[in-house]
């Protein structure tokens, strides 16, 4: 089997006296979506957050391409091909939303195939595209953010609860954009809190609670189990369709 892409072993977060993380063991394989589930304050931000270095694993491995990154700082750990987009988005919202991508690129102006490219995933930024970015729809938004995030080429993308308050017809329109970033090889691992959008995208599932990992599969058997669905998350996909 191929080295996985991201593993995590024994992984503990400390904020302040707070324990979060108890021994996170997880990896992410190349070239597919893994979804993180589990319910609000289980410990998914943190270990999103953990992997980017802007908390540090108090113990612990954190791997990334066969390299230790445990201790590598934030900046370090972005160049090494890591894409963060933040449950609040970051975006800057008096510049534009071409200002918001030149500036994503650090290496210079975005290649013009991969623009094209980036657009055919969301159109509405292209309707917007020297308009601030400010005027965009929560949904519009959360999606110049994953615009920013791959306005270079990743390795992994670590996106947090991209579909969170987004209206029904939003969402599809976010599945279908993660559905063209997962055909074209990209290596995902997106914290959901959506069972329906988490199901229609993942390859893997991996449920969190009280800062452990409780479960770790395919996601194709948790939709397929119910009763699986029920001990782990307290839900059934049929009621989230």
């Amino acid at each position: 089997m191929a080295e996985p892409l991201l593993q995590l072993s024994g992984v503990h977060t400390h904020i302040g006296p707070y324990h979060i993380l108890h021994g996170v063991d997880f990896s992410i394989p190349a070239s597919q979506l893994t979804v993180l589930l589990g319910r609000n304050g289980a410990g998914k931000t943190t270990t999103l957050r953990t992997i980017m270095g802007l908390w540090q694993a108090s113990s612990g491995m954190i791997r990334f391409d066969g390299r230790d990154i445990t201790k590598t700082s934030t900046p370090d750990i972005a160049r090494a091909g890591i894409g963060y987009v933040p449950e609040s988005m970051a975006i800057f919202t008096d510049l534009t939303v071409r200002e918001n991508i030149v500036l994503a690129a650090r290496s210079g102006p975005v290649e013009p195939a991969r623009l094209d490219w980036m657009l055919g995933l969301f159109p509405a930024l292209k309707r917007f595209w020297n308009l601030p970015a400010g005027n965009l729809s929560g949904g519009q938004k959360q999606m110049l953010a994953i615009a920013r995030a791959i306005a270079e080429p990743r390795r992994l993308l670590l996106i947090d609860e991209p579909t969170k308050g987004l209206a029904p017809v939003m969402v599809r329109s976010m599945i279908e954009a993660f559905k063209a970033l997962k055909a074209s090889g990209e290596t995902i691992l997106l914290v959901e809190q959506n069972f329906y959008a988490a199901s229609a995208l993942g390859d893997n599932v991996i449920v969190m609670d009280d800062g452990r990992i409780v479960h770790s599969g395919a996601m194709r058997e948790m939709v397929e189990d119910k009763t699986l669905q029920q001990r782990l998350l307290g839900l059934s996909l049929d009621a989230h369709q």
